[in-house]
């Protein structure tokens, strides 16, 4: 089926400009999310055949992690041709059907675009590196040595190491921000960033609602290439390399965070405006991420929304740090948009990363749905899944091979999806192995199991959501009145004449909590009213989203 086709049918769904404000973004890893075809790696197939269990989640859109033609060095996140699918995961016809499937129920589509790098395999990079007179010669980021031979500058990788390696044909260095096999493009030159903003046009055309942005902060590098200037250590901070990493031992001024990069976001939102679409930027920075937020979304002529790694942190946030957190954000990012996620295909799975019981996981994805900004969803943690523990032997990410045993890598949070738990691969898979292990404690949260038992996880992700859903307030109103008592947090949501006031107990023991002066009724139980200035009890890891009484 054509682009053109597939625009025609879609023409049912709600168009709004702002669709993306406030939305459950639900995000699918697709090595680990259903395979199809029985080679043991998920693949498009099998996410069209998942999509309406993704539909009653209630979410608004999913966002798909990278499917490109890849070497796969980095699992996808290694571009060799933007404008196809790779063999792996199925076909554009499979890809065009996805999305035909997912309009089809409701769901917007959302797909990962990496565009600071390339793989090395990538015909513009085998062009580049030719010599040093071709047509792409300045499409990547090349530099000569230092006169002793050693690298340009100090820049490091976040794999580890320098960002900087030689090349025998150009007798010049190569930037890579990331593996040596994934080097920068160069954003400087405007043939690239043409380049680029035609593969978003591919995209849309093909009917994609929107995408994110990875490491958008990575696009433009210091032209003058000047060395980083040392952190000292009690300002290091591992949200985004760990701590055995000397990536964090750098303030990153040169290599990344550049102005430039506005430039470039006002081009593709351009581009992205007459579809409709919208794009959520993944910050990559431990000392600036939300003033970074703040600027990439500042306007209506940037990017939509971004993240950065405040929750996607190890330490669990409490009742004060999330009140701290949201004055940070409408202190440097008052005009922006944030989109919040506690899980992510990068990060330990945050019911392990923070220790939580399953009554604390109800509670966080209660307070996530109540937070302004839009939200993400990682698979699986709506189960209740954990971190997944691999024997050295299974692992397959490059990271934690380098830095085993101390990080164990990213594969831990990447294992399939469990569906049901009748066989050892969870309804994953008919494949004898699957690409990565299926964990056994996963098989007792299978989506089967979890449909049966209405106290499940799952369940309460659906109802936070529809809460949301049917509450404008909380997903576009303001935020105001942030107030901390004890374990306790409150707040105010507001849109128009609807207000919402949005209480959580945020610890494992009872807290005496004072709502404000006036009767307050439960959203969810209206025969629950609580009178505000005099102190009632909130039970352990319980939250309230109340409305004022007599509000319709």
């Amino acid at each position: 089926m054509n682009a053109t086709v597939i625009n025609r049918e879609m023409t049912h769904l709600e168009k709004q400009a702002d669709w993306w404000r406030g939305a459950v973004i639900y995000q699918i890893y697709p090595r680990s999310f259903q395979d199809d075809n029985g080679d043991g790696i998920g693949d498009l197939r099998g996410i069209t055949r998942r999509l309406p269990y993704v539909a009653s989640l209630g979410v608004d859109a999913i966002w798909i992690s990278p499917f490109f033609t890849s070497p796969m060095k980095d699992f996808g996140y290694d571009v060799a041709d933007y404008c196809d699918v790779d063999p792996m995961f199925g076909t554009l016809a499979d890809f065009d059907t996805l999305v035909r499937s997912a309009h089809g129920q409701g769901l917007k589509v959302m797909i990962d675009l990496v565009l600071s790098h390339s793989s090395d395999e990538h015909p513009w990079f085998g062009e580049s590196r030719a010599d040093r007179d071709n047509e792409k010669a300045n499409w990547y980021v090349w530099a000569d040595a230092k006169p002793d031979g050693t690298p340009p500058n100090n820049w490091l990788s976040i794999f580890g190491g320098s960002a900087w390696t030689w090349d025998a044909r150009r007798c010049q260095y190569f930037l890579h921000n990331f593996l040596e096999s994934q080097p920068d493009l160069n954003f400087h030159e405007p043939a690239v960033q043409d380049a680029l903003l035609d593969v978003a046009r591919f995209w849309l055309e093909r009917g994609v609602d929107g995408f994110r942005l990875d490491t958008i902060n990575f696009y433009t590098h210091d032209a003058e290439l000047r060395d980083n200037p040392a952190l000292p250590p009690d300002a290091r901070n591992t949200s985004i390399a760990p701590a055995v990493n000397p990536y964090n031992h750098q303030e990153h001024l040169y290599d990344k965070n550049r102005p430039e990069t506005l430039d470039f976001l006002r081009k593709l939102r351009a581009v992205m405006d007459p579809y409709c679409a919208a794009a959520v930027g993944e910050v990559g920075d431990a000392q600036r991420g939300l003033e970074i937020m703040g600027e990439y979304t500042a306007n209506d002529d940037l990017v939509q929304m971004c993240y950065a790694f405040e929750l996607l942190s190890g330490d669990q946030p409490d009742a004060a740090g999330i009140a701290a957190l949201m004055d940070h954000v409408a202190q440097v990012a008052k005009d922006g948009w944030a989109c919040w996620a506690y899980s992510n295909h990068d990060v330990v799975r945050h019911a392990t990363r923070w220790k939580l019981t399953e009554e604390a996981q109800k509670l966080f994805v209660s307070l996530l749905m109540c937070l302004r900004g839009s939200a993400c969803i990682y698979q699986g943690e709506e189960l209740g899944l954990t971190e997944a523990e691999l024997a050295f032997e299974d692992l397959q990410d490059p990271y934690g091979i380098e830095f085993w045993p101390e990080f164990k890598g990213r594969d831990g949070c990447r294992t399939p999806m469990v569906w049901e738990a009748s066989n050892s691969q969870g309804g994953f898979t008919t494949a004898a192995r699957p690409w990565l292990p299926v964990a056994p404690e996963h098989l007792r949260h299978a989506v089967a199991m979890a449909e049966e038992d209405t106290h499940a996880l799952l369940h309460h992700y659906r109802r936070s959501i529809a809460l949301r859903r049917m509450n404008p307030a909380l997903a576009k109103g303001t935020m105001d009145d942030m107030h901390v008592e004890g374990t306790s947090l409150r707040f105010l949501r507001q849109l128009g004449d609807d207000q919402l006031l949005c209480v959580f107990n945020i610890g494992g023991s009872d807290q005496s909590v004072t709502l404000p002066n006036g009767q307050w009724q439960s959203v969810e139980d209206e025969q629950l009213t609580v009178t505000g200035g005099a102190p009632f009890v909130l039970g352990a890891w319980q939250s309230l989203v109340m409305k004022p009484e007599g509000d319709k």
